[in-house]
């Protein structure tokens, strides 16, 4: 890969993480158990019956962070594969197949950014920054390129194991979509919940699980109205973390991916009441 056609951190901001100030349950039972099984793509699989370790990589430059993340994981039964920020990102995850990546912004060889992008292009994997930007626009940025979430550092790591688990439920748990009754249909515009798939005509497009979590949520309900608290209840756990702002740019994720289909414009803002999806 040539690092030219990466775009590299304008500038490196201390970071110091915080501590935790209280125990965090465990996600499952101390007991052991074997390693989740993976298909033979690079996607992970929703974990099979029964307890499963979750694989997580941390993509963070600064050594003593990482010790920090990767320790309180694995105190909570987590397998961690740690990256530095000067490897190819993309080959790592492709190695180990994780089910959930914390990456960091500010990386030597090629920004956080971009390696999300080009995650995104093999996996639908629930990524979460971790980075001492805590600018509007640095947020904003992370979750048009393909990021679930966003942690500014210093952080507590009991919110950063609740929003962990959050991701790790919505994607392969307890609140994953069911494989039964895969598809639902409306006016012609077919959502396939097993893959995370639309299609529309002959079109097809493939979203990640929280923008297609937020067009079903839309779907369901096509030509009425859902509040922004609903929509924001059904896509995160920790509301009370979650930025307004946060909610408005995944909505306009979908607008944008939804006009690929030739569907602009059909998801409407009802100011002060939330949005309609009008096809």
């Amino acid at each position: 890969m040539d690092a030219r056609h990466c775009n590299r951190p304008a500038h490196r901001a201390p970071a110091a993480p915080d501590t935790p100030q209280r125990p965090v349950q465990p996600p499952w039972p101390s007991q052991p158990s074997a390693q989740a099984e993976l298909p033979g793509g690079p996607e992970p699989a929703g974990p099979p019956d029964g307890r499963v370790r979750y694989r997580i990589l941390i993509v963070e430059d600064d050594a003593k962070i990482a010790a920090i993340l990767a320790g309180e994981l694995r105190r909570y039964d987590f397998e961690v594969v740690e990256a530095r920020g000067d490897v190819n990102v993309k080959d790592v995850f492709l190695e180990h197949r994780p089910h959930l990546v914390l990456l960091d912004i500010n990386l030597p060889r090629c920004d956080g950014f971009y390696w999300c992008r080009q995650l995104r292009t093999v996996s639908k994997v629930p990524i979460i920054f971790i980075s001492a930007r805590a600018d509007d626009l640095d947020q904003v940025r992370a979750l048009e390129h393909g990021g679930d979430d966003y942690i500014t550092k210093p952080f507590n790591l009991e919110l950063v194991l609740a929003k962990v688990r959050s991701s790790l439920r919505r994607a392969y748990g307890e609140y994953a979509l069911q494989r039964d009754d895969a598809l639902l249909h409306v006016k012609g515009l077919v959502l396939n919940r097993a893959a995370n798939e639309v299609s529309w005509n002959d079109r097809l497009i493939e979203l990640t699980p929280r923008e297609f979590r937020l067009l079903e949520c839309l779907a369901q309900r096509a030509g009425r109205i859902v509040s922004r608290a609903e929509l924001l209840e059904a896509l995160w756990d920790d509301v009370e973390f979650v930025d307004d702002n946060t909610l408005s740019v995944n909505v306009a994720r979908v607008r944008r991916r939804l006009a690929e289909l030739g569907l602009p414009d059909v998801i409407e803002t009802k100011r002060g009441q939330g949005y309609r999806l009008h096809l």
